[in-house]
């Protein structure tokens, strides 16, 4: 390390010399702690631990140093960008102060006031410098309260100048278009702004109270009205209070006579009573609100007032002898007002607790007056006919233009040309009738059977369709609830009535076996059975005759089964040799 070089000469090698004493170059510390806090030391010595001759500055000269730009090599560095602007809208957006005030407004025409005090609150909205006065508002109070000043810059002298808030203050009177408004107090928001600029705040003062308005503060005189008791007494007392009762009027012992219901009003402050009616949607009834108006009705009358012209002349109390009162309308009674007998029922709660306290009646339930519907009528189908299906004919009873009875669509979609076919002959006392095969053809989507008997030539009789698709109801089922075949219900050996003829199954085809097979739960045992019986039968040794019968009389029945052309000389010849099973 190079160290004080000699004055004069280059600092080049060869011209300077080292320090041997010297070992140490590094940088004083300059940061400490004390007392667990951080703390800043100014350097005593320098590198390789030189004292520093001068390591006290001033406090003008560290704050040019502080704020003192380097000279770059290329010239004088350029000036940092001054600070965001931010405009008054913005740094004082929503930001009001508030005040409490009050102004005195003189009252000419009372007697009972000589001058109103009417408190207000003073906005004051930093962002424009713009003021508002708002009055709350008194319910009843019959003046015109709320915005008294609306939103704007208001002028504080004649020379042009506005409020601001630097002339706002508590304890102060500030005259705003003419009155002079007396500020008392602020919110804490205004307080803590305020103090924050420098102005000292006044004490608060108490907010002035309106004396009419703490003068209708106080309670009312009483007075004490005689014990007798008046008509004006009655109508100070019972004002407003209204006895209601629910009444019906049964007029169905007439001719086109019903059940109304009505409310029944009784006014305890004159005793006038009043009938409304009850009014329903779509009744087929003007919308009249009132049956009678309000009025006293007479209970009894004078003997010589029977012929008295009510309809024209105001009944008065010469030809009254007793009049309706609160006692003759009791829940559970009847009452006859102009001829018709109005049956009361229940009545509101207010009049049951009148008449708890008035006259100690506790039990006024509601007594039901709903009449129980008879019970309907049973509809019944008529008698089956006989044509088409019972419930293609039950539609007729249904509706006016009937539809077609609904069909299981997923039923139909599942097994949909799905058939199962049998062998069958007929049961008969005849013997024409013994030879004659049938195929039965069972349609698992719709649960209908066909019948075709093939044709055999020479043998008297048209075969071709025997029975169309149609349902074929089991025996001794009844009309009203018919039982129809169903798979579960043909298998070899069975016995089906078709419309009073009995066929016999003899045989089936590949595709019901492996129905059978696959939907067991669905057969009897004696179904399966009968079909391990038949192909036990099929796999047993025959003799060369019996083997040729039965080869062709099983290629026969497969072919018709399954809907194939055959020869009708091959028919002829098997059932004209007797070869069936």
């Amino acid at each position: 390390m190079v160290s004080n070089p000699v004055h004069g000469l280059p600092f080049l090698p060869g011209t300077s010399f080292k320090d041997s004493t010297k070992t140490a170059f590094h940088r004083s510390q300059t940061l400490g702690y004390r007392n667990g806090y951080a703390i800043v030391r100014r350097p005593t010595v320098g590198i390789g631990g030189d004292r520093l001759q001068f390591n006290q500055l001033s406090q003008a000269e560290l704050d040019e140093l502080a704020s003192k730009a380097p000279v770059l090599t290329y010239g004088q560095p350029k000036q940092a960008p001054p600070a965001d602007f931010i405009p008054a809208h913005v740094a004082f957006d929503k930001k009001v102060l508030k005040f409490d005030a009050y102004f005195q407004e003189d009252v000419p025409m009372s007697t009972e006031e000589q001058y109103r005090i009417r408190q207000v609150n003073i906005y004051y909205y930093l962002e424009d410098d713009s003021m508002s006065v708002i009055e709350p508002v008194v319910e009843n109070s019959g003046i015109p309260q709320g915005k008294l000043i609306k939103r704007q810059r208001l002028a504080k002298n004649d020379r042009g100048d506005h409020y601001h808030w630097k002339d706002l203050n508590r304890g102060i009177n500030i005259t705003i278009y003419g009155k002079t408004f007396r500020v008392v107090d602020c919110d804490q928001f205004t307080q803590v702004f305020l103090e924050s600029q420098g102005i000292e705040l006044n004490p608060p003062e108490k907010m002035a109270l309106d004396p009419y308005t703490e003068l209708r503060k106080q309670p009312l005189r009483k007075y004490v009205t005689p014990s007798d008791f008046d008509q004006l007494k009655q109508f100070l007392t019972f004002d407003k209070q209204v006895l209601r009762f629910y009444a019906i009027w049964d007029d169905t012992d007439s001719m086109y006579g019903e059940c109304r219901t009505y409310i029944i009003h009784y006014y305890l402050m004159d005793d006038t009573v009043e009938i409304r009616e009850v009014h329903e949607r779509n009744d087929g009834r003007d919308p009249f609100p009132l049956l009678m108006n309000r009025q006293r009705m007479p209970k009894v009358l004078v003997e010589n007032a029977k012929n008295f012209p009510q309809c024209v002349l105001e009944i008065s109390d010469q030809e009254v002898l007793e009049w309706y009162t609160a006692k003759d309308f009791i829940v559970g009674k009847s009452l006859t007002v102009l001829g018709r007998t109005f049956f009361i029922y229940d009545c509101d709660p207010f009049t049951r607790r009148y008449y708890k306290e008035k006259f100690g009646i506790t039990d006024l339930p509601r007594i039901d007056v709903n009449k129980q519907e008879p019970p309907p009528v049973k509809q019944e189908l008529p008698p089956y006919n006989g044509f088409g299906l019972v419930e293609d004919s039950a539609q007729n009873c249904f509706a006016l233009i009937p539809k077609a009875p609904k069909k299981d669509v997923i039923k139909m979609l599942v097994n949909d040309n799905k058939v199962l076919r049998y062998l069958a002959a007929l049961e008969s006392p005849i013997p024409e009738d013994k030879d004659r095969r049938f195929v039965f053809s069972y349609f698992l989507a719709t649960d209908m059977i066909s019948i075709f008997e093939p044709p055999v030539r020479n043998s008297g009789i048209i075969g071709g369709k025997y029975l169309g698709r149609t349902k074929v109801v089991k025996p001794y089922s009844t009309v009203d609830n018919p039982i129809y075949y169903g798979p579960s219900d043909f298998f070899i050996g069975a016995v089906i009535e078709v419309f009073g003829h009995r066929f016999i199954i003899l045989d089936t085809d590949e595709y019901v076996l492996k129905y059978m097979e696959s939907n067991a739960a669905q057969y009897s045992p004696e179904a399966l059975a009968s079909v391990q019986k038949h192909v036990r039968k099929l796999e047993a040794p025959a003799s060369e005759s019996e083997r040729f019968a039965f080869t062709s009389f099983h290629w026969l029945h497969i072919s018709l089964l399954k809907g194939s052309c055959v020869d009708i000389p091959t028919v002829s010849f098997l059932f004209c040799n007797s070869i069936y099973i």
